[in-house]
């Protein structure tokens, strides 16, 4: 009859709780929205709405839910990860690796920025954490498929001998969570016991519950079952065939739990970084010890150090990076030569001081991009908003690495969002007829002695909004024209500006209260010509008013007066008002003492000016010597004395 032991680590499941709680807590102070997906989902894998979840749409009407943008600020490690559409749908844009992304990680997970904007108008950044959720799609593998232990028949109860653990590649809590049973008959005097290393994984040791007896028994197979906490579950066996004889039975022991080593980032290559020691008690191969990484280490760092297997020296490979990580974690395994070997593992930390001095490094991102360094705002843009996004890079030590960034204009203004994050507001509103371009210039200097600084140059760009109105030249325009000029006949051009770009400064002209009968039209450019022949008998003067307007959204207009003055053609010949019929008869009596004036003719003519001044002039030249005439005033009288016989 076969019998199950069970291990369950009660503490490592608290230790799970409490990480467990520690991410929900921080998730809820860092970052705006979370999501989960599952590892290797086909690229476009539906992730969220970010839209939606982050309710901004609540407080923008729904006809303006379209003007929302969503827009992935550039990042080294999520760039190529994911893709987040212009509506807030956030997808993968690959198939996701936990295992290559977090490797021996209990949580993978990565923080996406996305700029939020209204229009030209930026609303915020949303930091958004997506977790890559593990597939339980690695079973726990042991290092070997059989063991062989041996157990001196003079051991007594409680003896234990280690044995290896298994590993599982999958990174998340529960599928990489391994829990181990002993399998073997109800009268094998072993029992299995689970302890924890310094690197989390569990150190195994099977021990014995009675004293052996080679004579009656010098061998027994077990099976050791490792299975992961995922669902479901998978499992690994380690066959154990365990033989009674003495045995290497002292593991090496480290001369401290944990090193901790700093050291400067000119440390020389040729010296060891640190010398790690082991002793075992045990004699002969059993004592002797061999170092090596353990499978905890990460392939990065064993790729950056060199272990000398039988002295225990650390070197670097490599000259210490400046701009990457300066903490190196790395877990070295002591294995003697025993059969079996035993080991145990330490935990070594390498701090890398950075003594050096570079230059900050500033990247800028804009809400509005009209090209590679240059930003684009409307001039409707209110006071206090968004237009760049800029991040400091700066990965010294100290002084060194603390920055200070100023951006100096009447215009524009830097908020310091944290250390190394700013952000670019308006200042003051700008007007574009007044200045399009704005050159900008961003200095950031860090603390060191001598202090470094480095300046970043980007233009703004405004651009134009239909606010100004046409403008006429002239508040009255006064034009003189012919009458009896043929239709089309020119009268004269009007003009008006508008200091707006585009459709806001292209102008159109219109006369306003225009009825059938008006007889003056006018193009769209503001020449104004007849549509028929003028009559200036019948109007001399025509006063109208033109209206000019643009074709900007909304269009703009102004008005002006127009005064038409027709000019006279001697067109019209003068007629008598008196005598008014012809001919015409009157009868005179004469006295010699009476005037000579016998009456006065009346003429008029519709003409004006000099067409319209009239002379008199008599045409019957017998009558001359008898008659006169006044030429201007018209008078009629007698030329000399009147006798009988005339």
């Amino acid at each position: 009859m076969l019998q199950l032991i069970n291990s369950a680590d009660t503490r490592g499941n608290m230790l799970v709780l409490v990480y467990i709680l520690h991410l929900f807590l921080h998730t809820c102070m860092c970052v705006d929205l979370a999501y989960p997906v599952q590892e290797e989902k086909s690229p476009g894998t539906y992730i969220g709405d970010i839209a939606a979840d982050s309710q901004l749409l609540n407080s923008v009407s729904s006809q303006d839910h379209n003007l929302i943008t969503f827009n992935q600020l550039s990042q080294k490690e999520t760039s190529q990860l994911f893709n987040i559409s212009k509506s807030g749908k956030l997808f993968t844009s690959q198939k996701l690796d936990a295992e290559s992304l977090c490797s021996y990680s209990t949580e993978c997970s990565r923080t996406i920025k996305v700029a939020v904007k209204q229009a030209e108008t930026f609303i915020k950044i949303l930091k958004i954490k997506v977790t890559i959720e593990d597939v339980n799609d690695h079973q726990p593998e042991f290092p070997v498929k059989q063991i062989k232990l041996i157990f001196d028949e003079s051991h007594g109860k409680g003896t234990a001998k280690s044995i290896p653990n298994a590993v599982d590649e999958d990174v998340g809590i529960m599928n990489s969570k391994i829990s181990y049973r002993l399998k073997k008959h109800d009268n094998e005097p072993f029992r299995l016991s689970v302890s924890k290393k310094v690197d989390g994984t569990s150190k195994l040791r099977i021990s014995l519950d009675e004293k052996l007896d080679r004579e009656s028994k010098d061998s027994y197979f077990l099976q050791l079952v490792a299975e992961d906490g995922g669902f479901p579950s998978q499992h690994g066996i380690l066959n154990i065939e365990i033989s009674v004889i003495d045995v290497n039975d002292n593991p090496p022991i480290f001369s401290k739990d944990i090193y901790n080593v700093s050291i400067k980032n000119t440390h020389h290559r040729a010296s060891p970084v640190t010398v790690l020691s082991a002793t075992d008690l045990d004699s002969g191969d059993n004592g002797r010890i061999i170092y090596h990484f353990s499978s905890k280490t990460s392939e990065i760092v064993k790729n950056s150090f060199q272990l000398n297997n039988v002295t225990g020296e650390i070197f670097f490979l490599n000259v210490f990076p400046v701009t990457q990580t300066r903490k190196y974690k790395l877990f070295v395994e002591a294995t003697d030569r025993g059969t079996p070997p035993l080991s145990s593992i330490v935990l070594l930390l390498v701090n890398v001081i950075n003594q050096q001095n570079r230059a900050p490094e500033i990247d800028v991102n804009f809400v509005s991009a009209l090209k590679k360094n240059t930003a684009a705002i409307s001039e409707r843009i209110k006071v206090g908003s968004f237009i760049a996004y800029v991040s400091v890079i700066d990965n010294d030590v100290g002084l060194n690495g603390e920055v200070t960034c100023d951006l100096k204009s009447d215009k524009f203004q830097l908020l310091k969002i944290s250390s190394k994050e700013y952000k670019v507001l308006m200042k003051n509103t700008v007007d574009r007829e007044t200045e399009s371009n704005y050159n900008i210039s961003i200095i950031c200097r860090d603390k060191g002695s001598p202090a470094l600084k480095t300046e970043r140059k980007f233009s703004i760009q405004v651009m134009d909004v239909n606010d100004v109105q046409p403008k006429f030249t002239k508040d009255t325009f006064k034009f003189l024209t012919y009458e009896n000029e043929k239709s089309n006949f020119p009268v004269g051009f009007i003009n008006a500006t508008d200091l707006d770009l585009g459709n806001g400064g292209q102008l159109t002209y219109f006369i306003i209260d225009r009825n059938n009968m008006f007889p003056f039209q006018i193009t769209d450019y503001g020449f104004i010509s007849t549509i028929r022949s003028l009559d200036r008998e019948r109007r001399d003067i025509y006063k109208f008013r033109v209206l000019v307007k643009d074709n900007g959204t909304p269009s703009l207009n102004s008005t002006a007066n127009v005064i038409v003055e027709v000019m006279d053609e001697n067109d019209n010949a003068p007629y008598f008002t008196f005598p008014s019929v012809n001919p015409f008869s009157l009868d005179v009596h004469y006295h010699p003492q009476s005037k000579n004036d016998i009456t006065v003719l009346r003429a008029s003519d519709r003409d004006s000016r000099e067409n319209a001044f009239l002379k008199y002039e008599m045409l019957d030249r017998k009558n001359h010597q008898l008659f006169t005439v006044n030429p201007y005033t018209g008078v009629l009288s007698f030329a000399r004395k009147v006798y009988q016989n005339d």
